[in-house]
């Protein structure tokens, strides 16, 4: 059974995408960048900033669903620029308490502004 998962407290999306699916116990949470979900504009104040936002986009629509991330098996990164990658591994790696998921970062080209963007897979029992 499939189920869209949306909140007022992530990002609306931009495209033809939803911001989350729920199939049986996996839980697909779209590509987040770091855009605000009041202002609708991407918070643009540096990596660390926008891996925070990023992350706590992603924690809406984790919550939204009945999930956290302690439940997140996979995470797809996609950097601006590998020069990031410090910085922003610092940022992620506080939202994990012990057991982090798999993971692929990339270096690659985002959406004007965006220098971070974060989509993860998440199961349940």
């Amino acid at each position: 059974m499939k189920k869209v998962v949306q909140t007022e407290n992530a990002p609306k999306p931009v495209g033809p995408y939803s911001q989350g699916i729920k199939v049986n116990k996996f839980l697909f949470v779209s590509g987040q960048v770091a855009i605000d979900p009041e202002e609708g504009k991407i918070f643009a104040n540096g990596i660390k900033a926008q891996t925070v936002k990023v992350m706590e986009n992603i924690k809406a629509i984790l919550h939204a669903a009945g999930y956290n991330f302690n439940d997140v098996i996979q995470s797809n990164v996609y950097l601006s620029s590998m020069a990031f990658f410090s910085e922003f591994n610092n940022e992620y790696a506080k939202y994990f308490d012990k057991d982090f998921p798999t993971r692929a970062t990339v270096g690659i080209e985002l959406m004007r502004d965006a220098l971070v963007e974060i989509s993860v897979v998440a199961y349940k029992e």
